[in-house]
């Protein structure tokens, strides 16, 4: 680089080889250090910059190379500030003005660059070359982000470094002493010393200088009097807030909840050990027999067991005379081994207190989980008197009171466990109402209630019952649900939201029955019913295909329907003429169902034939409930106002097996067979549900038939 010609100052530049050295005017040298400190121990120094001047003057060129040491000698070559002085003194003595007025070149060089950060950018310009290809990146990670979610492409692991080898230390000390340390105090000891603390120190000192005021009595005498003294004394200062605190605390501990919780299982201990043999019985368990203690009273107590025995005895003949009239009495003394082996009941016990008796039971249900829980709805045997209705949860625990009480406003009608969740009990009224409450809870309030609905029922509900239908796209999506039929003569789907809704999947139409005309009257205008809807009584629907079910109603028509489309009837089956108060479907011949009625019948249907296959008729009654046998297909029962029959099919098709007396003083009003055993519950009038055992009930010599199918179609086609 080449500059125009200039004189220097002195003290200004000096043109040597070498670095670069600038002075001020007065002599001191300012030359910039550099950036890059090279490390002296290194073998080959280098030189990062280096600048240039040629002056004309050999005299000066010659000083200056005579004071500054070239780059590859030993020598330092940053000179000290005493050698830069004396060098510009020579110089200031030798440079003329021919000289400083003389024309210098000056060259100027750039070192390398040195980086000593670099920290390249994520960001780039959308004009740059590389966009479209970042662009395309970015969007290939975002895409592969979204599917990582749920794919099983992906699977994230966690890994864990093995652990190291664990000590175990022990600590060995002396054996820890117990000692047990108790005392007996009465509760007049307490409040005395709780009224010792409170006494003034001169009340208690009066108190027994009174007491020593007689010296001619014997020390004995003396400590007595001391302590009839003080113990009248602190009784008389005993405040009234003690009295009431200690009143106040016995009540806490009466009513706490886990003085109730401990009652409750001491209670049913007491019943299990009260009722053991008949729980065994009822379970189908061998009954344990308590062994004699003594030996001296084994005399009395086989006296005394043989008296019960015979007491029991005499009972069971006198129920087998009620039961059976056409039985000689002579007969009943001396029992063949046959007569030994017929089908019998016998009570276990009944399921009854006070809180039940004169109220009607409507309706039983066993809980679908737990085959041990029990409930049932009471309702007023008189429908004139609108008294509130029970529902209640007895358990085989305790036999004596039930486990849950459900108060009700209007008598209950229908009860129903769910089997989606076994906790909620569905309970339908005399009025109309629903409600669904929650077994689990102690609160005897409604979980869901019906009042609330605008589509509500407005006669009573007659039955009801948890069904499990498939509705949904899909094969197997199985949803229960809550049906009724009420006496308003609409069947009726619940919806259980955050209240309870109904909609109506059936209304129950009447029909007019055709008179025959004799000959020579005149046609007389039909008159119009009173309501256009039949009252539904009962429904039951199809064990296989839950979208078919059955109707009965107070005409004494039974409608086959169908859940799938409204208003849709599949059959008419017309053969009662009284009200229809119960149909079943056979569990296993699922092709016949049974209905009874007031007509004092119970009729056996085919489910393509609507003409009946078989009537049972026996006594002149009414038939209030019927119920297949869980266990076989050819034996169900039926409650007849105060007797209860047992049909086996497979034996005789025109008299019962068993009929029985339950309780002459009641009207029999429901009936329920036990799940796991073989036990029948009876529910009458009187608020009692009895539970009875069936013994030899097939019978060893009857020949079986292979289904109900083979018995009732010869009969039909007769």
């Amino acid at each position: 680089m080449a500059s125009e010609g200039r004189p220097v100052r002195r003290g200004g530049l000096v043109g040597i080889q070498g670095p670069l050295q600038v002075f001020d005017e007065d002599g001191k040298n300012v030359t910039p250090h550099p950036l890059f400190q090279s490390d002296p121990n290194t073998a080959t120094p280098r030189t990062y910059g280096s600048s240039s001047t040629w002056i004309s003057n050999k005299s000066t060129t010659k000083s200056g190379l005579e004071g500054t040491a070239e780059p590859g000698s030993g020598q330092d070559p940053t000179l000290s500030l005493s050698a830069v002085q004396v060098g510009q003194e020579e110089m200031e003595e030798e440079l003329t003005e021919a000289d400083l007025d003389q024309r210098v070149d000056i060259y100027l060089s750039e070192t390398d660059t040195l980086w000593m950060f670099d920290m390249p950018s994520v960001m780039v310009s959308v004009e740059a070359e590389d966009a479209g290809r970042v662009l395309e990146r970015n969007k290939i990670y975002a895409d592969i982000c979204k599917t990582k979610a749920g794919s099983e492409r992906f699977e994230e692991r966690m890994v864990q470094t093995l652990a190291g080898a664990a000590k175990n230390k022990e600590v060995q000390c002396e054996t820890i002493i117990m000692e047990d340390k108790g005392m007996m105090v009465t509760s007049w000891d307490l409040d005395n010393s709780l009224d010792a603390s409170e006494i003034e120190p001169t009340s208690r000192a009066e108190g027994f200088g009174a007491t020593t005021g007689g010296s001619s009595k014997s020390p004995t005498t003396k400590e007595q009097e001391q302590t009839v003294s003080v113990s009248s004394d602190r009784e008389s200062a005993v405040p009234v807030r003690s009295q009431e605190e200690e009143k106040c605390h016995s009540e806490a501990i009466l009513t706490s909840e886990n003085l109730k919780q401990d009652l409750v299982i001491m209670e049913r201990i007491l019943m299990e050990n009260i009722f053991q043999p008949k729980l065994a019985a009822y379970r189908q368990i061998p009954v344990l027999i308590e062994p004699d203690i003594t030996s001296d009273r084994g005399d009395t107590a086989t006296a005394s067991e043989e008296d019960e025995e015979e007491e029991h005895d005499k009972e069971k003949k006198d129920e087998g005379k009620e039961g059976k009239g056409l039985i000689d009495p002579s007969m009943t003394i001396n029992k063949t081994p046959e007569e030994d082996a017929a089908p019998r009941l016998e009570q276990l016990w009944s399921y009854t207190c006070d809180l039940t008796s004169g109220h009607s039971v409507s309706s039983m249900a066993w809980n679908k989980v737990n085959p041990d829980l029990l409930a049932i709805g009471y309702r007023e045997f008189d429908s004139k008197d609108q008294k509130k209705g029970l529902a209640c949860c007895w358990s085989l625990k305790n036999p004596m009171w039930p486990e849950r009480i459900f108060q009700c406003d209007h008598g209950v009608t229908a009860v129903d466990f769910s089997l989606a969740s076994p906790n909620l009990l569905a309970v339908g009224t005399s009025s109309g109402s629903v409600a669904v409450y929650d077994v689990r809870s102690r609160n005897d309030a409604a979980f869901l209630d019906s009042s609330a609905s605008l589509n509500k029922h407005t006669g009573a509900v007659w039955q009801l019952r948890w069904v499990e239908q498939e509705r949904g796209a899909t094969e197997g999506d199985k949803k229960e649900r809550l049906m009724c039929i009420s006496a308003d003569g609409r069947v009726t789907e619940w919806l259980i939201q955050q209240r309870l809704d109904c909609i109506d999947l059936m209304k129950l139409r009447r029909t007019e029955r055709e008179k025959k005309k004799l000959p020579g009257e005149k046609e007389r205008k039909s008159e119009a019913p009173i309501s256009q809807q039949a009252a539904g009584m009962c429904f039951d629907f199809h064990p296989e295909d839950t979208d078919i079910y059955l109707a009965g109603t107070d005409e004494g028509h039974i409608y086959q329907c169908s859940c799938s489309g409204k208003e849709q009837i599949l059959g008419t089956y017309r053969g009662h003429k009284g009200p229809v108060y119960r149909v079943a479907w056979n569990p296993s011949s699922t092709d016949m169902f049974l209905s009874c009625s007031a007509d004092w019948s119970t009729i056996l249907w085919h489910r393509d034939s609507q003409t009946p296959l078989l009537t049972f008729s026996s006594v002149t009654a009414f038939v209030h409930d019927i119920m297949w046998s869980p266990k076989s297909a050819f034996i169900f029962a039926a409650v007849k106002e105060s007797r209860v029959e047992i049909w086996d099919l497979s034996v005789s098709i025109f008299n019962p097996v068993i009929s029985h007396t339950a309780n002459p003083e009641a009207n029999l009003t429901s009936i329920l067979f036990a799940k796991n055993t073989n036990c029948l519950l009876l529910g009458d009038s009187l608020g009692g549900v009895g539970v009875w055992e069936l013994f030899n009930l097939d019978a060893p010599g009857s020949n079986k038939v292979g289904t109900l199918h083979d018995i009732v179609c010869p009969v039909g086609a007769v």
